[in-house]
């Protein structure tokens, strides 16, 4: 019950601010470019029962909300003052670290021996170890190939240091010193953080904070219900696609949103098995998992800013995804890439709650955080060196309103670029381009945002590049009633030179001084009729160099001449063309693939395959699509009721059990 709400106001913003602080302590003390100027990493407040209260919203990663903390809490028995856990491993934290690279530090807050709180923070390294520089390659196939793991363990134990646990992490690692500075800087956050708490409760007491606490929970769950309460009761279907999984094929993410008063139900059934590559998500099932509810707490946050920026949001969220899927994956699954996918989970349900709010919800942004890494030994001073170039996003989908934003996607906000100048002082490499790219757009009444162009230059021999998380290279960002969709990503080695190739998706590249890497990132999908944008505007994107003036004639009917608008040649361009309303366009890759393999056929396949030993359903699922496009081939329709024998068959004519 909230009883004074004037005390609540105030108590929120000073617990807003603590949690901004204490981030800010993070982004001027971090020693990797990853955390001083990408923002990669995050500083929480959690109640003893470990909900997150405190996020910030201003800097750090603000995916915060849903935390499921209370396994790594309960996993210590004899918490004391001044103790610090350190964690990194999905599986024994029940999902609350999601991949290996995320470093986990939390503390208990104490007040006359009971604990009021806990402090978490985490940094995003740039590298823990595994099989490649920056310890995150799509291809690992399980977690052992993906760097050092560590279970809940106390760092400190009541303000003493275990400097064989610091050790055993430093020692796994490419860059130690920079690990050992970035842990130093989420330090100073916890105990900046407990500073904090502690004069909170010198000025109001113990007790009022507990309940404070409590209240700003309770003032987030109340609002979201409103704001839920808002949506048409149903279910609503939604599924798009990961790129190249293993064999080649697309995987499948799909989700049958369900709206009932207010509550909302997220089923995953239909989501394609876990995969022998590390884009799996380790949610344990937990309800409301921070890597699921995304897009269900920006919408709530759109539709009503003045929301408290905390896990109440999301206490109305219920979830279910298969066992051994690709979003609840069993243990010692791969899932260092699982960033690819929570992107993806964020189009899905966007997808699905554009259903229900047909005006309030954008088209499809670029879908992706490509994270762009190299390792060398840096001729200057002989000394190796492995470090983040750029997050590569891109634009994203054009809302009902008004265009998409140009260089950024909504999904992945809170990365920032980092500077050209920084990278190339601490990297032997020269940017030689880095832009808006040309013609990206999904052409709409309101456009999708631009992607980006960048070239890198290399400077050193043996130079290892990893390029994480690229997407939308076949499938385009889908445009909503009427826009067409963005532009695809590319990725091109020597552009422009002999011995230029297309890249497609970048696991581990060598290159070698002179060779150059050209990203071409994705634009969002428009919103709307191109037909109905003003010519004016059209101009504008052209004179900009963000538009040809061949696209604005093909894709939105206006005739460029010089520097003006060619009204009588536009009329005539416009005239007698219908636009399209359809819900959703989806373009010429996924259109083809799906002409074939319709959501009933896939979920022939996932049902299926649900018979047989996890061990078996990667490749089976493999060997069966094609199969199936085998015997199309030919002329023979293959139908879904057909699936089980076609993939029976299959097991038996090659021995397996």
């Amino acid at each position: 019950m909230i009883t004074d709400k004037v005390f609540l106001e105030i108590f929120n913003n000073r617990i807003q601010a603590a949690v901004e602080e204490m981030a800010n302590v993070v982004l001027r003390t971090g020693f990797t470019a990853f955390v001083k100027e990408t923002g990669d990493f995050g500083t929480y407040l959690l109640s003893p029962a470990g909900e997150t209260f405190g996020s910030p919203l201003d800097t750090g990663y603000n995916l915060s909300l849903g935390i499921p903390a209370a396994t790594a809490i309960n996993a210590i028995k004899d918490w004391q003052e001044g103790d610090i856990v350190i964690c990194n491993d999905p599986y024994t934290t029940g999902g609350m670290v999601t991949h290996l690279p995320d470093i986990h530090l939390i503390k208990p807050y104490f007040h006359e021996g009971r604990i009021i709180a806990f402090g978490l923070c985490f940094v995003h390294s740039s590298d823990v170890g595994g099989k490649v520089p920056g310890s995150v390659s799509p291809t690992a196939y399980d977690i052992h190939m993906e760097g050092i793991r560590i279970a809940p363990v106390k760092l400190y134990e009541a303000g003493r240091l275990n400097g064989q646990v610091l050790r055993l992490l430093l020692d796994n690692s490419r860059i130690p010193e920079q690990n050992q500075g970035d842990l130093n800087a989420l330090m100073a956050a916890l105990n900046r953080g407990e500073v904090r708490l502690k004069e909170l409760i010198r000025r109001y007491g113990a007790e009022q904070v507990e309940q404070g606490i409590e209240n700003l929970l309770e003032y987030a769950e109340l609002k979201a219900r409103t704001i839920i309460e808002d949506i048409p009761d149903g279910s609503y279907d939604f599924w798009d696609y990961l790129e190249k999984g293993p064999g080649g094929y697309p995987i499948r993410l799909r989700c049958r949103m369900t709206i009932s008063g207010s509550d909302i139900h997220l089923d995953f059934t239909g989501t394609d098995p876990q995969v022998r590559a590390s884009f799996n998500i380790p949610t344990h099932n937990q309800q409301g998992h921070y890597m699921l509810v995304p897009a269900l707490i920006r919408y709530f946050r759109t539709m009503d800013p003045t929301i408290p920026w905390n896990s109440g949001m999301v206490r109305m969220v219920s979830n279910y995804a298969p066992p051994a899927s690709l979003l609840n994956p069993q243990v010692n699954a791969a899932v260092g890439a699982r960033a690819a996918t929570f992107i993806r989970v964020m189009d899905v349900i966007t997808g699905a709650l554009s259903q229900a709010q047909v005006n309030k919800v954008p088209a499809a942004g670029a879908g992706q955080a490509c994270i762009v890494m190299m390792a060398m030994t840096d001729p200057a001073d002989g000394k190796s060196k492995v470090g983040v170039i750029q997050p590569i996003c891109g634009g994203s989908g054009a809302r009902p309103m008004k265009d998409g934003i140009d260089g950024m996607d909504f999904a992945v906000g809170h990365l920032r670029n980092i500077p050209a100048e920084t990278v190339e002082a601490e990297m032997p490499i020269l940017i030689e381009q880095y832009g808006l790219r040309k013609d990206s757009a999904g052409a709409g009444r309101f456009r999708g945002g631009s992607g980006i162009d960048l070239r890198v230059r290399i400077l050193s021999p043996d130079t290892v590049m990893t390029a994480r998380n690229m997407e939308r290279m076949e499938f385009q960002p889908w445009g909503r009633v009427g826009g067409g969709v963005g532009g695809h990503g590319e990725a091109i080695l020597n552009e422009g030179r002999a011995g230029e190739r297309s890249l497609g998706r970048i696991d581990e590249l060598l290159l070698q001084p002179g060779d150059t890497v050209t990203f071409l990132s994705q634009g969002g999908g428009g919103y709307g009729d191109p037909y109905e944008r003003e010519p004016k505007l059209v101009l504008e994107d052209v004179l900009k160099g963000l538009l040809s003036a061949e696209q604005a004639r093909d894709g939105y009917g206006v005739e460029i001449a010089g520097n003006t608008v060619d009204e009588a040649a536009t009329g005539l361009l416009r005239s007698g063309t219908a636009g399209s309303s359809e819900a959703f366009s989806f373009g010429e890759a996924r259109e083809t693939f799906e002409a074939l393999w319709a959501d009933e056929m896939q979920l022939a396949v996932i049902n299926a395959l649900s018979q047989y030993p996890l061990a078996l359903r990667d490749y089976l699922k493999r060997q069966t699509m094609a199969e199936v496009e085998k015997l199309t081939r030919t002329g023979e329709a293959v139908t879904p009721q057909a699936v089980p024998e076609v993939m029976e068959q299959l097991r038996m004519a090659i021995g397996l059990r």
